[in-house]
Order: C-alpha cells, then sequence, then structure tokens
C-alpha cells in the first residue's frame, strides 16, 4: 500500500521519465522526508519521480499486526534481515512502475549509512530493478568476511578533533577511572557532571561521553559544526588544569542547558532494539579501538561479541544459518560517496573499482552529508560533490535513454521476437505460481544455537516466498512496508 499526491516533477511514464528512490534505513523513513534533500533538490531537472521507502520492522512498516508481536521470538524476527528488506524494495519498485504504466521508467536507488550499503546491494542483486545507485557513506568494508579483517575507525577522530581539545579528552579517561576507584568516587562523578541519578558504575558515564564525540564527528557538518562546538567548550573552559571541568564544559556547549545529564531517562527507541537484532543476526561490524587513539583501548574480539549478543537477545536468538557473500564481481552503476572526515569512512569504498563503480569522496565530509538537504552556508567542495554526483546519474539515464531508443525501434519491427518475448513472460510467470506454493507449503527450518561461530556472520535461516535471481527460482518472504509518494511544487524558474 502506498501513499500518493499529484506530482509536479515527474515527466511521465510515456516518456520514461526517471524514478528516484530513497531506501530507508534502521529508522522511520518520516524522519528522512525533512532531511534527505538529495531527490526533492535534482527532482526537477531530472523530472523525476520520488520514492521513499521504509524498511521493514522500522516506523509503520510492521508486519503481524503489532510490534510486540513483531519483536517476540526468533521466528518473527526471522523476517527482520536486510536480504528481505531489498526484496520488500524490488517488489514495492516492481508493482509501482506497474501501476504508473511506467515499466520501461528507469529507477535510481539512493541511500546513506547502512541505506547506502542497501542501495549497493541492491543494484547487485536486483539490477534489472534498478538502473543504478548511490551510496552515500555507506561502510560495507566494516562488514566482517570469512578472513575476520577488522577495520579502525576510530584513529581517523584524531584530525578532525584540534590538538588540544584532542588530548585533553584522551586524558580524562585516566582521571575519570581515578576518582570512580576511590571511596564516593562516583558520588563525586555524578555532581561534577550533573547526571539525573546517581551514577552506580564509571562506564556509563564514559559510554555516554564516547558517544557524544563519535557523534559529533559522524555528523560535523555545517553550519553547527558540532566537534567545533565541543572543543569550543572544552578548550574555551576556564577551569585551569581541571581536565574533567573542561569536559563538562564540551558537554554544556553540545548539549544545551539541562537540568542534568549522563543518564537521563528514556525509553528504549526501535532503532536501539532494531539495530541491535540486525547486527547480532545479520550484520557483524567489527568495531575496534586501538592503542592510539583518544579513547580507551578496547581491541574487537568476536567471542565477546557473541557473548553480548547473547545477554542481550538470550530470548530471540535461535535460528542460525550459512553466512551469505555478494561479489561485485559485475557490478556496474554505483557510486559509493564519502567525506573523509566521518570516521565511516574508513570502511567505505574510496577507490573506483571500475569506470562504472566510481567512489567520490571529499577531504572535509562528514557522513551522508551530500544527500542532504543544501544549505546556504554549504562550502564550494560540497556544493561540487554533489554537481559531480548528478553528473554521471545524468549519464546512466542519457545512455538507458540510447538504448532504449534503439530497443523500440527493433522490437517495432520484429512481430516474431514480441511473440516470443510473451510466450516467454507467459512461462516464466507460470513458474513463478508453482514455486510460489512450493514456497509457502514449506516449513519454517530451526537450526540450534551454534556452539561455535566459525563463519563470523550470524545469519538467519528463513521461510520465504518467491523472487527470481538470473534463470534461478528462490523462496523469499516479502511484506509491504510502508511506501511514500513524495510530490513538491516545483522550483521557481
Amino acid at each position: 500500500a502506498y501513499d500518493s499526491a499529484q506530482n509536479q516533477y515527474w515527466g511521465g511514464s510515456n516518456v520514461s521519465a526517471p524514478i528516484l528512490a530513497y531506501l530507508g534505513a534502521e529508522e522511520a523513513v518520516d524522519n528522512s522526508l525533512s532531511s534527505i534533500g538529495f531527490l526533492s533538490e535534482n527532482a526537477n531537472q531530472l523530472q523525476a519521480l520520488q520514492i521513499f521507502i521504509e524498511h521493514r520492522y522500522y516506523g509503520k512498516s510492521i508486519p503481524f499486526g503489532s510490534r510486540e508481536e513483531a519483536f517476540q521470538n526468533a521466528s518473527t524476527l526471522g523476517y527482520f534481515n536486510s536480504a528481505q528488506a531489498i526484496a520488500d524494495y524490488a517488489e514495492i519498485l516492481i508493482d509501482v512502475k506497474k501501476q504508473l504504466r511506467a515499466e520501461h521508467s528507469p529507477v535510481i536507488v539512493i541511500g546513506g549509512s547502512y541505506g547506502g550499503m542497501l542501495a549497493s546491494w541492491f543494484r547487485l542483486k536486483y539490477p534489472h530493478v534498478a538502473l543504478g545507485a548511490l551510496a552515500s557513506s555507506a561502510p560495507i568494508l566494516t562488514l566482517m568476511t570469512l578472513s575476520h579483517q577488522k577495520r579502525d575507525i576510530i584513529p581517523l577522530l584524531q584530525r578532525i578533533f584540534d590538538e588540544t581539545c584532542y588530548q585533553t579528552i584522551k586524558k580524562s579517561w585516566s582521571v575519570i577511572d581515578e576518582i570512580a576507584s576511590q571511596p564516593e568516587g562516583l558520588s563525586v562523578l555524578s555532581r561534577k557532571f550533573q547526571t539525573c541519578s546517581q551514577l552506580l558504575t564509571s562506564s556509563v558515564l564514559e559510554n555516554y561521553l564516547m558517544l557524544m564525540y563519535t557523534g559529533a564527528a559522524q555528523y560535523n557538518r555545517p553550519p553547527r559544526y558540532p566537534v567545533t562546538v565541543v572543543c569550543g567548550g572544552i578548550d574555551g573552559a576556564a577551569h585551569g588544569n581541571d581536565t574533567l571541568g573542561k569536559i563538562f564544559a564540551g558537554v554544556v556547549a553540545y548539549r544545551g542547558n539541562k537540568s542534568c545529564y549522563v543518564n537521563e531517562p528514556k525509553n528504549k527507541s526501535e532503532t536501539d532494539v532494531g539495530w541491535r537484532w540486525q547486527t547480532c543476526s545479520d550484520m557483524v561490524i567489527p568495531i575496534g579501538i586501538s592503542n592510539d587513539s583518544m579513547f580507551p583501548a578496547n581491541q574487537f574480539d568476536l567471542n565477546d561479541y557473541i557473548e553480548s549478543c547473547k545477554d542481550s537477545m538470550a530470548s530471540l536468538l535461535g535460528l542460525i544459518g550459512p553466512l551469505l557473500t555478494l561479489e561485485a564481481m559485475f557490478a556496474s552503476n554505483i557510486i559509493f560517496s564519502n567525506g573523509l572526515r566521518d570516521p565511516y569512512s574508513s570502511g567505505g569504498v574510496l577507490e573506483n573499482i571500475s569506470d562504472t563503480v566510481v567512489a567520490v569522496h571529499t577531504q572535509n565530509g562528514s557522513h551522508c552529508l551530500d544527500i542532504v538537504g543544501a544549505n546556504t552556508t554549504d562550502p564550494d567542495w560540497l556544493v561540487n560533490q554533489r554537481k559531480v554526483e548528478v553528473k554521471i546519474i545524468k549519464g546512466w539515464l542519457d545512455k538507458y535513454e540510447d538504448f532504449a531508443l534503439k530497443s523500440s525501434k527493433t522490437f517495432s519491427g520484429n512481430n516474431a521476437q514480441i511473440q516470443d518475448r510473451t510466450w516467454l513472460n507467459d512461462t516464466m510467470r507460470k513458474e513463478k505460481n508453482k514455486e510460489e506454493g512450493d514456497c509457502q507449503n514449506s516449513s519454517l527450518q530451526k537450526l540450534n544455537m551454534l556452539e561455535q561461530y566459525e563463519l563470523s556472520y550470524i545469519h538467519l535461516y528463513v521461510k520465504m516466498i518467491y523472487i527470481r535471481i538470473n534463470t534461478k527460482m528462490i523462496c523469499q518472504c516479502v511484506y509491504d512496508p510502508w511506501l511514500f509518494l513524495w510530490a513538491s511544487q516545483p522550483q521557481n524558474s
């Protein structure tokens, strides 16, 4: 199901005008409508229809009738993974194009961060559905592989924070540990950081600070530049040699004046719960902290990671399946965009893989900065990055238009080919119906929790319905997420 409105941009199905499809990630798609500007800002010149699709198990796209039921156990959560999500997107896009009689309209899929990973995988797995993909800040190389290679994103922070600020933060951890080890030390820390409730462990404070620093670095974008705000508070604090006084000044500068900080009472969001499930069951992201970081050293250990997942998801984990890999040997028409000041850029594709799988990056960019809404304070390098990406996409569309024109001439003069194609479509439809019935009759296979995780990914084996990949039919469960067809007023010329 989808909501629609009269569209002011789309050139229409008769001219095979393009469709820009935003692939939702680990949050409600509503949040993206106001923040992601790449689609709306380029729809006019591309005469494109904009589609925002929500990821299953987030926002309004909850199967089984309710969130409580959907998150009840491993059986209901067995349908919650990235492969199922991109299968949803394929079904949705095919259906929307059919409903709009736009079967020949090329689709460009767009996503950021995890959504960027989905966009690149979508182009790889469903090249017949999407002509190309823009994968913004997609850290696909951070995923653990069979070789167990790990990427350390934390050292990048050293070139983002100024030296004085960096050294103050680095020194603060030992000061926190020293005070916490003393009698009444946690009470001292609670008062110094004006916590909302008494600290029971120093790790609560340390985790809060680390999340603040990494979040500021990840989204260090104009016009606010959060890292500048944090370091302005730390470096400008009138606290002499009081390291923690400086750190707290950075907290206030970043968070604003509040009645209390650190352990503020809050309910776990759907992103907290959903993303935890995904990173325990679908995508292992091995992020460690090296000895030369501004944070306390904490090397990634797979066994510790698994135990942590068992502790937090003990009642849910129960279905373990084989590691699925996806090779990019035959990929084309993918843009991997990154900003090198984004800590996660170390896990991104930073070099061209081929003439059509290209890397576009900037030295000063941050996480997903190229696809968020443009701002009058945007620097020239950011404006130029977006122009480069649009130029590449236009090149794909121009080639598609040329190919479609030549193909239409070929088929218009050969009725036999058209008849053969009709016969092939009928045959494929009958085969699909048969396979769909087989899938519906199959039972959900349950596997015991593996004691040894030799394959690094903790994956799910799930009951599926159907999807065609090349000439082989496989089963695939497809759930209909919430879809938003976005319509905006055209820009004034």
